[in-house]
């Protein structure tokens, strides 16, 4: 039985138990009177205590439940048990939404929860910086009236969501978003937002790549097939035979060295390709290309060698010979003849540093934050006149991380070039 009913069957039966003594000493009219006091006195109680739980629902919230007395006691602890309860399970849910709130915040994505007729109800901190949201003013607002961009009008007006929205952000034209909405519930959406910059940036990359090798390729191709061609229908004994011959072979040199160094990129990038470090002699790695850039000079230039140190370097001789290489050979393409280059190796105390220096043409300084990347060309038409293959710097570039060093470049139009291979002192061995 319940607790709260015995107490109260129990309290009746006093009262009649007492009415019947009453009665049988002082006759039935005393028994009927004392009844009718224990009736009013318990209304009385029960009254007091349904006032005092009254007053305890219309007070506020945090308001402690009242103790109670006999009967109501049991209530009021049985109440208070349940408040607690319901206490402990609102903390308890406050603090799960509280990390999820959390986890939201912690998230690269923006995301904004939404309402059936695309009202904000919330939204976490990258949406903020993706989209413009004021988490002050905002919530509640429409979307349409916050992003004024109408391709997001039209995406969330279209009710289409099987494919996400790729478009630039407004408020910084360098972000690309991938937008998608989630329906989920039974009216509410989950807008994301990310930033697929890098994404689209590689991607421009790969086309840009391929529409340069195309191009780059096309060239001498067509060259080789006019000149196959051109020999097809010449007399065998043709004295002009000879020099296309020569004009083809140099196309076709052309786009070996163009493959060569594709190849060359491709190794350097490539993961399963580790740096082979050895100590190197610097000094006879120097005299090498020092020659190599006398050859392609041809006598036009002043090549000077200046070896300032007798530091060695802990990395992969191909690979500095290469990046060496690339940046003697830039220096004798684009330095008009008479001109001077210097190649120096040098200690600087904090490391060692190879210098090519030039007086050549120079580079205007827009060019330079963008001058190792792939088939970038300040003058194309000089470029594949010198027959540069448009990869050279991009090849020195990775030579360059992968032996931890730093390229610096520093050029003025008309003045000459420098190009600069800082290696760290933990590269350099005495």
């Amino acid at each position: 039985m319940n607790p709260v009913w015995n107490r109260s069957v129990a309290t009746l039966a006093v009262i009649l138990a007492i009415s019947l003594f009453g009665g049988l000493l002082f006759g039935v009219s005393a028994a009927l009177s004392i009844l009718a006091i224990g009736a009013l006195l318990l209304v009385w109680y029960h009254t007091r205590q349904l006032a005092q739980l009254e007053r305890w629902t219309q007070s506020e919230m945090d308001t402690p439940v009242p103790l109670g007395s006999g009967v109501w006691e049991q209530v009021f602890a049985n109440l208070y048990r349940r408040m607690r309860q319901r206490k402990e399970a609102e903390n308890s849910l406050a603090r799960t939404l509280a990390q999820m709130r959390e986890a939201s915040e912690a998230m690269p994505d923006g995301m904004v929860i939404l309402t059936s007729d695309d009202h904000i109800e919330w939204f976490n901190r990258r949406a903020t910086s993706y989209l413009g949201l004021d988490p002050g003013h905002d919530i509640g607002q429409p979307l349409a009236n916050l992003v004024r961009q109408p391709e997001i009008i039209e995406f969330l007006a279209h009710g289409n969501f099987g494919e996400p929205l790729n478009v630039k952000s407004a408020r910084d034209p360098r972000l690309m978003l991938a937008l998608q909405i989630i329906p989920y519930g039974t009216e509410q959406k989950l807008l994301l937002t990310r930033d697929i910059s890098e994404l689209e940036e590689v991607e421009t990359v790969r086309r840009d790549f391929i529409a340069n090798v195309s191009h780059e390729l096309r060239t001498p191709l067509t060259v080789l097939c006019g000149f196959l061609e051109t020999l097809e229908s010449m007399p065998p004994d043709d004295s002009d035979a000879p020099r296309f011959l020569k004009l083809m072979k140099t196309q076709a040199d052309s786009m070996q060295r163009l493959v060569n160094d594709l190849l060359t990129l491709s190794q350097l990038e490539s993961p399963q390709n580790p740096l082979k470090e050895e100590p190197l002699d610097i000094a006879g790695l120097m005299e090498r290309v020092h020659g190599d850039a006398l050859a392609l000079s041809a006598g036009r230039h002043k090549i000077r060698l200046q070896v300032d140190s007798s530091s060695k370097i802990l990395g992969s001789e191909s690979e500095l010979a290469s990046a060496f290489g690339n940046l003697a050979s830039n220096a004798v393409r684009y330095t008009p003849q008479g001109g001077t280059i210097t190649l120096r190796w040098y200690s600087n105390g904090s490391g060692a540093v190879f210098e090519v220096r030039d007086n050549g043409i120079g580079i205007a300084p827009e060019h330079i934050p963008r001058i190792t990347e792939r088939f970038y060309r300040v003058d194309r038409g000089r470029s594949r006149d010198t027959g540069g293959t448009g990869l050279g710097l991009a090849i020195v570039k990775h030579v360059v991380l992968r032996h931890q060093a730093e390229l610096a470049i520093d050029s003025t139009p008309g003045k000459g070039s420098s190009f600069a291979i800082r290696f760290p002192a933990t590269r350099c061995m005495p």
